[in-house]
């Protein structure tokens, strides 16, 4: 009979055919639904909110992310890493780009609010540096001539407040000429972290213009010839030149990848996004797509593309541990085959 077999039901006599085909098929299909399930395409959208030193990185990493999964779009917002904070501690976004950690405060906030502490993943490290005109003779700063330029206190060092630039050794025409000073605005980690760092907590100048995005500052210094700025390390432009900072033993240090990754170039930073993310708890579909990107090899040539420095393969294999996304050996592999 093929595929129909006769078969007898001994409780109620009842005499008929199966179609075994059709059942087999019914059985497959059963088994199949959740691997189709697991499948499917993700889609949806993600919102991020905080940096603006990470903003051309999280909007890199969108496309990249849109790239992999033609239906999911990361949303950026890059209003400043203050930002962050109040923003995932309520919930309106679950992945918040910072350029400095949290502070007590809003870690505590966060705790408060959601039951657990946030997550911080380190995805980049970068420097803050200095910024002068191209025209402009100086090669390198000591720590102590940063907060004499920026500092309205003196908390790091006794060094007098420089007005002109012949404070710093220019001579000629420059050493008359007055400094203008240009820096990120309080919603910027850029400037907590300068602030922390630089003038050793204390005040900036109130002659500080303070704009609100890294390239903000960038492009001030490169129209003024008096001008000297700080911002991330992934903003340089052809109208402007990056000084070298003197460490302890007065050797100039520019924000090079070696010294950024070797720490010897004073002011280096990690870049983090935090996630909401409680103990025990799996990163949700798209967050996961997210972080797998970004901290693997495709997402840290982003940073490098962008003019940061990538994270050490050890930094970045135990990022990945704490998310618990697969080893990059794993990633790698079912890649090429």
């Amino acid at each position: 009979m093929g595929a129909r077999t006769l078969i007898r039901n001994k409780r109620t006599g009842w005499r008929g055919t199966v179609n075994w085909r059709c059942h087999v098929a019914m059985a497959l299909g059963a088994l199949l639904l959740p691997m189709m399930a697991m499948a499917a395409p993700l889609s949806g959208t993600l919102g991020s909110v905080g940096s603006d030193t990470l903003g051309g990185l999280m909007t890199q990493w969108g496309e990249r992310l849109s790239a992999r999964h033609p239906e999911v779009r990361l949303q950026v917002q890059a209003s400043g890493s203050g930002t962050a904070p109040p923003a995932l501690a309520e919930g309106a976004t679950r992945i918040g780009a910072m350029s400095r950690p949290m502070t007590e405060a809003e870690r505590a906030d966060f705790i408060a609010r959601q039951g657990h502490p946030p997550v911080a993943v380190p995805v980049a490290l970068d420097a803050l540096t200095l910024f002068v005109h191209r025209d402009n003779p100086l090669t390198s700063l000591s720590l102590a001539q940063v907060e004499a330029l920026f500092a309205d206190t003196h908390f790091c060092d006794q060094t007098p407040a420089i007005q002109r630039w012949g404070a710093l050794g220019l001579d000629g025409d420059w050493a008359s000429r007055p400094v203008a000073r240009f820096g990120r605005n309080t919603a910027s980690g850029s400037h907590a972290l300068f602030k922390q760092e630089a003038l050793c907590g204390g005040n900036f100048r109130r002659d500080v213009n303070e704009l609100p995005g890294s390239s903000a500052v960038v492009a001030a210094v490169g129209r003024s010839r008096e001008a000297i700025g700080y911002a991330g390390l992934g903003y340089p432009t052809a109208m402007v030149k990056v000084l070298a900072l003197r460490d302890d033993e007065g050797t100039p240090r520019l924000p090079t990848h070696d010294n950024v990754v070797s720490g010897r170039y004073p002011l280096t930073r990690p870049l983090y996004v935090y996630v909401n993310l409680a103990p025990k708890e799996r990163l949700p579909a798209l967050e996961r797509a997210f972080f797998d990107l970004v901290l693997s090899p495709e997402g840290q040539a982003v940073v490098t593309r962008q003019g940061f420095v990538p994270l050490p393969a050890q930094r970045l294999a135990a990022a990945r541990r704490a998310l618990r996304l697969p080893p990059l050996a794993d990633v790698t592999q079912s890649s090429s085959n």
